[in-house]
């Protein structure tokens, strides 16, 4: 299998903090490709703790939303909230789909014992931060804590170090990356298309249609959305109709 190379998103415009309910999932805010704080960029108000976000010049990570390969593969991605419906894991077994979630502890954490049985059966399991705020413009410090000590409870609770992140809302800043290098992170992870509450695939860039190598971010439940188990195997009609597979985004980035 060829593993891809990384592109380079750039950064948001939201400084928005998430009020958390309980089981609430991720709201997208931002499409990826608006973004404009990718690294070598001027720094942004977070970026001023930079005695404690360590030498300007350590290797960050890349923010990814396609991965360049010639295989022909894209990768299905969720944040949150795949709990709420239980025929989804069922989908997840029966097809042994290799998707990637990524979780808050506060959102996810009481189904924590849930996301645990879809490991074996290709879900990967990923960094969403504990409390699902926005993070562009916090100090490092605050940055830090919210990433790092998510690491340490997917590590306490599933035995392995999560090395992919997404941040909430898909807003971050050259401080995020930093902080994200602190804890482990090798990529940030974000999205090229969008498979919204409605069932409807929209593009943050490029013609409307998947293209080897995309990130599909699946927006989580709510009341009036169609559920979420009805939507990803539709879309896995749609991928496999334009002659594509679900790949491992692990076994790439």
């Amino acid at each position: 299998m060829r593993r891809g190379r990384f592109r380079p998103a750039g950064a948001a415009l939201a400084a928005l903090l998430l009020a958390l309910l309980p089981l609430t999932g991720c709201d997208r805010l931002a499409a990826p490709a608006e973004h404009a704080a990718a690294a070598g960029e001027p720094a942004q108000d977070g970026d001023r703790d930079s005695d404690r976000a360590g030498d300007r010049d350590q290797a960050l990570p890349p923010v990814v939303e396609h991965v360049r390969t010639t295989d022909r593969v894209v990768f299905l991605t969720y944040d949150d909230s795949a709990e709420r419906d239980p025929a989804f894991a069922g989908l997840i077994r029966e097809r042994r789909l290799p998707v990637t979630l990524f979780l808050t502890d506060t959102v996810a954490g009481p189904a924590y014992g849930d996301f645990a049985r879809l490991r074996p059966f290709g879900a990967s399991l990923q960094n969403h931060t504990l409390d699902h705020r926005s993070l562009r413009g916090l100090p490092y410090a605050g940055q830090r804590a919210e990433i790092c000590g998510q690491q340490t409870k997917l590590k306490s609770r599933f035995g392995v170090r999560a090395h992919l992140f997404r941040p909430p809302h898909g807003t971050y800043d050259t401080t995020t990356l930093r902080a994200a290098a602190d804890c482990g992170i090798t990529a940030l992870v974000l999205w090229r298309a969008t498979l919204d509450t409605g069932g409807t695939l929209t593009y943050t860039r490029g013609d409307h249609r998947l293209h080897p190598g995309d990130i599909v971010a699946v927006d989580p439940d709510h009341p009036t959305a169609e559920n979420l188990t009805a939507r990803t195997e539709r879309l896995l009609k749609t991928i496999e109709e334009q002659g594509l597979r679900v790949g491992n985004l692990e076994d790439y980035l």
